[in-house]
């Protein structure tokens, strides 16, 4: 007797198995590939996160020393004393007609006038280094921010017959006004107890002879006297190599 096998029909899942083991391996290659989504997104905002952080250090450090500089010319100003800004306000000029130095000559001059100018120019930019960034007593302060700031003698260019020539008398110059606030301040806090981002001693003094002139051409005294002068330069704390490589391999 012959069976119709029409009667018993299978199911195609029966009869093919792999299309069910094919549906859970797909199910778990789409659990993977959303997991992986998700760790690459985490991965990319934690980068641009600290990218951005990075970016927000910089900018602090250009405000920290924008505020100080226009800060100090903002309260000397006030007090009938006269800086510059210079170099795209990243330098506080003392002009001749705060302080000049006489020509060949590195010292002090002894007129009271001048010398009170300069203890005033001293006490302000000391109050507005160390005062806080976002006036915040237990936050940063602002020469927290800075790398180093240069007391820079200059000449003009009138040789000399000094034995380090214009290059050791603007140096000198530089440590005339260092060595005088150091005097003045003696006892209190001063300039030496700074350090800088790094706590490294965050003053210094450096010469330019006349190869910075504020007047190219001295065509008059007055011209060669404005280039006797002091800059007080600020540079700020910058990322190391290795943390610009850091940025970029992120």
């Amino acid at each position: 007797m012959q069976l119709n096998n029409r009667n018993n029909p299978k199911k195609v899942d029966e009869e093919n198995p792999y299309w069910i083991s094919f549906s859970d391996l797909m199910s778990a290659l789409l659990v993977i590939f959303i997991l992986a989504v998700v760790a690459l997104i985490i991965q990319v905002t934690q980068t641009q996160q600290k990218i951005t952080e990075d970016i927000s250090e910089l900018q602090n450090a250009e405000r920290a020393r924008r505020d100080i500089l226009y800060e100090v010319r903002e309260k000397l100003a006030k007090q009938n004393i006269e800086v510059l800004l210079a170099d795209n306000d990243t330098v506080l000029r003392i002009p001749e007609k705060t302080l000049a130095f006489d020509s060949n000559s590195a010292d002090i001059p002894s007129s009271l006038e001048v010398r009170k100018s300069i203890v005033v120019i001293g006490e302000v930019l000391y109050s507005a280094i160390y005062r806080p960034f976002n006036n915040e007593k237990d936050g940063k302060r602002r020469f927290d921010y800075l790398d180093t700031v240069f007391i820079e003698g200059h000449t003009d260019s009138l040789p000399t017959k000094r034995k380090r020539g214009n290059w050791g008398l603007s140096v000198d110059r530089a440590i005339s006004l260092w060595k005088y606030w150091e005097e003045e301040f003696a006892g209190t806090s001063s300039f030496g107890d700074l350090t800088n981002a790094y706590g490294r001693k965050l003053f210094s003094v450096s010469g330019y002879a006349s190869t910075r002139r504020a007047n190219e051409i001295e065509k008059t005294k007055a011209h060669r006297r404005a280039n006797r002068r002091i800059d007080i330069r600020f540079t700020v704390k910058r990322p190391s190599i290795s943390q610009l490589k850091d940025i970029v391999n992120r």
